[in-house]
């Protein structure tokens, strides 16, 4: 898929879908289609759809504006706002193909995801109308299994030394204990966390600002390209949208709202990173801070937040854990222990646990398949038993704490 130059300017960060001739394909309404031709129509975080796709659903906004209509604005929405974007939502979708665009993600290998959806982050619903419309997945894990166990970790491209080592560090203790890390794909303390990540055969998850058929920073393609392997790239863009500086600053929030708690590690008064910590805290997760030189520039940043008040000061792994980690599960002595014991567990939680094995690492759908329970009710009784401290995320799946938690009799 590829961009053409649109009839008017586009506003920062706004996808222009190929035009071409042709006719245009028939009505769509299936609700994972049409939120995917979404994601090639409006800007990521529109408030103004994300109105509309609670009052009237995806399939039927995306009818509407390919039938060349405005979709009556919901209680409470500026009729004037709805009006002006949706002239420039019914332009673009008249040129969309959603067959088209489907076959584009299946060809790259990429995968789509959207709410209510098995592998759907819930925790993103928290963004309420600025929740993605869909998620553009590649990857060999589970998204949402990735982050059940996650803390993003972010901060400047133009690292010190000092901080791609911190960076580096961190992500590598974070994967040595089961975390996964979440980060930018950026050069600087992004990349630094991925490979640290990626170095404790953890779950590392970059979450880009373009179309996930696009390498950026072009450096980081081989990357890009281990984390996919043994990770997951994520993006809210559709195939061929390029990035852009808007398209930054508003993907910070899904960095933000996919884990319990953001580190910067290293930030400049005016940054991405710290745009992540806002975020963070407008979402009630808890924002950390690395310390620095108090002459260098790059520290700035994590310094206000310290003497704000707005970040907890943490040096090293187990400061991180401590702020983030559930009782029980991670914070247990070094004989093990769980919050809960195992004759409190429920039925159907007793058939997951022992569906799970002890060293190896076995995936949601075949743990699912050995407890003979739908993937939907063992995906909701493994969040119990990891918050419980009885089974972790391995490198490729789910194994229990034997050795370090409860046994199975």
């Amino acid at each position: 898929m590829t961009c053409s130059d649109p009839s008017s300017a586009p506003e920062p960060g706004e996808y222009e879908p190929p035009s071409e001739s042709g006719p245009r394909p028939g009505p769509v309404g299936d609700d994972a289609t049409a939120r995917a031709c979404l994601t090639a129509v409006a800007d990521p975080g529109d408030t103004a759809m994300g109105a509309l796709l609670d009052e009237h659903g995806a399939a039927a906004v995306w009818q509407a504006l390919r039938d060349g209509e405005t979709p009556q604005p919901p209680p409470g929405a500026r009729p004037d706002t709805v009006a002006r974007r949706a002239a420039r939502w019914r332009d673009r979708a008249a040129r969309i193909d959603p067959d088209a665009l489907l076959a584009t993600t299946a060809e790259l290998g990429s995968r789509l995801i959207v709410p209510g959806d098995p592998g759907w982050p819930t925790q993103l619903d928290q963004l309420g109308r600025r929740r993605p419309y869909a998620l553009w997945v590649r990857g060999a894990h589970d998204l949402r299994h990735a982050c059940l166990r996650s803390v993003a970790v972010v901060g400047a491209r133009a690292a010190s030394a000092y901080g791609t080592h911190v960076a580096g560090e961190l992500a590598w203790g974070l994967g040595q204990r089961s975390w996964a890390v979440v980060s930018g794909g950026a050069y600087g303390i992004d990349s630094a966390a991925h490979r640290g990540t990626l170095a404790a055969a953890a779950s590392a998850v970059a979450v880009l600002a373009c179309g996930l058929d696009l390498s950026y920073p072009r450096g980081n393609e081989a990357l890009f390209a281990d984390i996919a392997a043994r990770g997951a790239l994520v993006s809210e863009h559709p195939p061929g949208n390029p990035p852009s500086k808007h398209g930054f600053l508003v993907r910070n929030r899904i960095i933000a709202a996919l884990t319990p708690g953001t580190v910067v590690v290293e930030a400049g008064l005016r940054s991405g990173a710290l745009n992540t910590a806002r975020h963070g805290q407008d979402l009630h997760r808890t924002v950390m801070a690395v310390p620095g030189p108090v002459t260098s520039a790059l520290s700035a940043g994590c310094h206000r937040l310290l003497r704000d008040g707005a970040a907890v000061c943490v040096t090293g792994t187990d400061d991180v854990v401590e702020q983030v980690g559930r009782i029980g599960a991670d914070l247990r002595s070094e004989e093990g222990g769980t919050a809960l014991d195992r004759d409190s567990l429920d039925a159907t939680a007793r058939r997951v646990l022992d569906a799970v094995p002890d060293r190896a690492c076995a995936g949601t759908a075949s743990v699912a398949e050995a407890a003979d329970l739908g993937l939907d009710a063992a995906l909701s009784s493994l969040g119990l038993l990891a918050a419980a401290g009885f089974v972790e995320r391995g490198p490729s799946g789910w194994r229990t704490t034997t050795g370090r938690g409860p046994g199975r009799g």
